[in-house]
């Protein structure tokens, strides 16, 4: 058998503010450095392609209605021109990429928050959307289906992704567990407008420890931080806007091991890059103990059923006999 070990690259940084194309030539710095720097795979942030909106949070729905205008203008879909020096450069630097964007519907009112996953030959791979906007993010995005539930086996090994919030979604990570992930890409956004005794960064480490525990795997965490550039934009109609959006320990940036524990010293805050060497076979001995996909479960007491189908928003029907059996 083939266990792979491979580098990882993990980036804690901004997007530029709701600007695809000097985005994507900021995400491409970090791959060409990463690639120097012997890494096969690199995550950025939660819809880094191109912006967060923080409006949701600080903004009444009013207010915020002009800025998911500006949002939807600026959301890719990935044929789009802009998306495809990304492309070429994991081909480029030979590196898998798994990188949020905002992805836009083909109604106006249809954003959606998708994570990419592309291999080292500039393919796209795969794409996961977001499965239930958190809380405030209703107002923006559009919910995903169980068709995205999907593991990519690359040539560093199974990959599997999901945005934020939903890394708390059990039964979305044990779709994923079932279907032999061995890496999980889990990335976020920093949230300063959390209430004041949550701890932000520690509630994403204990989402990645408790995923890497139960599944036995390396989870890679990739969390943005919010740029002076966002709060200037904001401030118009947000005066305090820095009070609301500035605050410690909201970002959490790096590498979970198949123990639960942390690999390395962590971004917290900070902007930046950080690595770690990645080993499948060090996930064989914890399963010993709890292989939740088999020995440690019991699966004629539980039975799991997912709906991989894609969503499908109409159908039509050519004949009355067909339609009149519905």
């Amino acid at each position: 058998m083939d266990f792979k070990k491979f580098k990882a690259a993990t980036v804690q940084t901004s997007p530029v503010f709701l600007n695809v194309e000097k985005t994507v030539e900021k995400a491409i710095i970090f791959i060409k450095e990463a690639s120097q720097n012997g890494a096969q795979l690199i995550a950025f942030p939660e819809v880094f392609v191109a912006g967060y909106p923080y409006w949701n949070w600080i903004m009444t729905p009013v207010q915020g209605s002009k800025w998911y205008e500006k949002l939807y203008k600026c959301s890719v879909k990935t044929d789009d021109e802009a998306m495809q020096p990304l492309f070429q450069a994991a081909k480029d630097n030979n590196i898998h990429i798994v990188i949020g964007i905002n992805e836009r519907g083909d109604s106006y009112g249809e954003i959606y928050n998708t994570n990419l996953i592309i291999d080292n030959n500039g393919i796209l791979i795969g794409k996961h959307r977001k499965l239930v906007p958190t809380w405030a993010e209703k107002l923006t995005w559009t919910s995903g289906d169980g068709s995205s539930l999907k593991v990519y086996n690359t040539e560093i090994g199974p990959i599997g992704t999901l945005a934020c919030g939903e890394n708390t979604n059990t039964l979305a990570r044990f779709t994923l567990l079932s279907q032999g992930e061995l890496i999980h890409v889990a990335n976020y956004i920093s949230l300063p407008v959390a209430p004041p005794d949550y701890n932000m960064a520690e509630a994403i480490k204990i989402r990645a420890a408790a995923h890497s525990f139960e599944g036995k795997l390396f989870t890679i965490v990739s969390c943005s931080t919010v740029s002076k550039e966002t709060m200037e934009a904001l401030k118009e109609d947000v005066p305090n806007v820095e009070e609301l959006l500035t605050r410690k320990n909201s970002a959490f940036s790096g590498f979970i091991g198949p123990n639960g524990a942390v690999i390395g010293e962590p971004l917290i805050d900070e902007e930046g890059m950080v690595y770690a060497d990645i080993d499948l076979e060090k996930c064989i001995q914890p399963k010993q103990m709890h292989d939740i996909l088999g020995h440690y479960n019991r699966f004629d007491i539980f039975d799991l059923r997912v709906n991989i189908a894609p969503t499908r928003k109409i159908t039509f029907i050519d004949n009355h006999e067909e339609f009149n059996k519905r």
